[in-house]
Formats: C-alpha cells, structure tokens, sequence
C-alpha cells in the first residue's frame, strides 16, 4: 500500500515537518503562478468589501425613486438598480455577507468530517460501519438540495445557509478522512508507537492527524469556491439573505427581470461571484501542486 494519500486522485506529501520544509513548502506555493494569481484576486475582492465605506459615500440599501436605472457613469460606477440604489455600493458591501459563506461552510464540513473520519478509519469495526453507512446515505443526495431541505427546517436565512452547506458537504470530508487514516495507521511508526504503549487518543494526535491534515488543506482550499457558488445559488433562491441586504445571489434575483432593461443591475455582482470563485479555485490549485510529491523542489 503506497503512504502518500490521494485526493481525487491526485498524490499529495504529507505535511511539512519542521522549519526547514515548511520554508521548502511555502517557497514552492509562493512560486506557482495559479496560487499567486487567485491569491492576489480573492485578496483585491476581500480588501474592496472591508473598504467599502471607503471607496464609495453611497448606503447599499437607501432607495432614490429619482435615481432609478441609471447606467454606468462617473456619479454610478457600476449605475443604480430598479429601486435607485448605488450597484457598486451593493457589490461592495454584498461581499461581506458572501465571502463568509465560503469559508464558514467548509469549517464546519472540515472539522465535523475531520471527527468523525478519524474515528471510523482508527476504531474501524461497527463504528466504521455505522459512519460510513450514514454517510453513503447522506451523499445519495446532491449537497445542494440537502441543503435546500436542511434551510427549509431551520429558516431562510445567511446563518442558516452556512449551517445548511456545512451539514451537506459533511460525508465527503469525513469518506476521505477515514481513507488516509486507514493507510497512516498501518505504518510502522503507528505500530511502533502501539508497542511501546502510548495512548490512542497520543498517537491519533502526533501520528496519524498529520497525515490527514494535508489531504483536508486540499480539499477545503477547493471547497470555497464551491460553497461561495452554493450559497449564491440558495440565496438567488431566496433561501438566504433577504432583501433588502445586498448579497450577492440575492442581487441576481432582483435584477433577473430587468435584464434587457437594464443589464448593469445583475452583470456586476455576477462578476463579482465570477471572480471570487477564480480566486478561490487557483489558490485550490496551487496549494494542491505544491504539495504534490512528483513536483521538485
């Protein structure tokens, strides 16, 4: 059995130990062109949205009857919306409420996958088989409409969303968790550290969680551009955020209708969503190559 993990199919190191190959790790992230990129990309729109005060005076959901549909101009960079209200203010602003739902969603899916994975690749047994068996169930289902059914129980609602995603996307991590404890367990380190009596809950902590930790960095460095596009898509559905609050997905659905008219309204926060989820899938993608063994140093 090989000892690098895999994640879809793609070899990956186990984490770097010590100084020197964390610096060997973080100079081969630093010199990938797709990390560097999405980095710069996902950094621009996360600084914009905490600056957005300061880049435009306009309140994101003050209406002006006066001031509806104007195209883009100097006064309206990205023009005013059927209600009056600055599009740029509210894809500024929106980005606030919709970068989180990129990262909150995979945290939660992380951590509770990272539990419960690790106690059904090292106890095994019926605990294995209760888990995995649960977790066959729950990825029968697309995540998406999990997590449609899970808001419908708890409430529209950002909160909710990020809840919802995390619970969806949960059996994925935990299924791949599981199959990089099962190879960590069975090396000689494990053993050896079984023989001369440490405890389990010691030798899950020094020997087999870093050689999850890697395959998890990976997974979840490309699950956020996939939750920021779930929780777009829930809240165009109007499960999420509710109008007036300016996020994203929310500004697609009120624009929808006025495509033809006035084309500015949805084509700014769709390009924001865009952007994002690049971002989000070069730094995926380099921080994938660059724990990729096969790559040299």
């Amino acid at each position: 059995m090989s000892d690098v993990p895999t994640v879809s199919g793609v070899a990956v190191a186990p984490p770097p130990n010590g100084d020197r190959s964390r610096r060997r790790w973080l100079r081969r992230l630093l010199r990938s062109t797709p990390f560097v990129v999405g980095a710069l990309i996902v950094a621009t729109v996360v600084v914009a949205s905490l600056a957005a005060p300061l880049i435009t005076p306009y309140n994101p959901v003050r209406m002006s009857a006066a001031d509806r549909f104007q195209g883009p101009s100097l006064v309206h960079p990205f023009g005013t919306d059927q209600l009056g209200r600055d599009v740029l203010a509210r894809v500024l602003h929106g980005g606030r409420m919709s970068l989180p739902m990129g990262v909150a969603p995979i945290a939660v899916a992380a951590v509770a996958g990272l539990i419960l994975g690790l106690m059904a690749g090292y106890y095994g047994g019926l605990l294995d088989l209760v888990i995995m068996r649960i977790a066959d169930v729950w990825i029968a289902f697309p995540p998406i409409l999990l997590a449609m059914a899970i808001v419908t129980v708890l409430g529209t609602g950002l909160v909710n969303i990020m809840i919802a995603l995390g619970i969806a996307w949960v059996p994925y991590y935990a299924r791949m968790v599981r199959a990089s404890v099962l190879e960590a367990k069975e090396r000689v380190y494990v053993d050896a550290a079984h023989a001369l009596g440490s405890r389990d809950l010691r030798i899950v902590v020094r020997h087999v969680l870093p050689n999850v930790l890697t395959p998890i960095m990976v997974m979840s460095s490309m699950g956020v551009a996939n939750a920021i596009l779930a929780g777009a898509a829930l809240s165009f559905l109007g499960l999420g955020a509710q109008a007036p609050a300016p996020e994203w997905g929310t500004s697609l659905a009120d624009a929808r209708q006025f495509m033809r008219l006035a084309w500015w309204i949805g084509f700014f926060p769709g390009i924001a969503i865009a952007l994002t989820v690049l971002g989000a899938n070069l730094m995926g993608d380099g921080i994938r190559d660059a724990l990729d063994p096969k790559l040299k140093i």
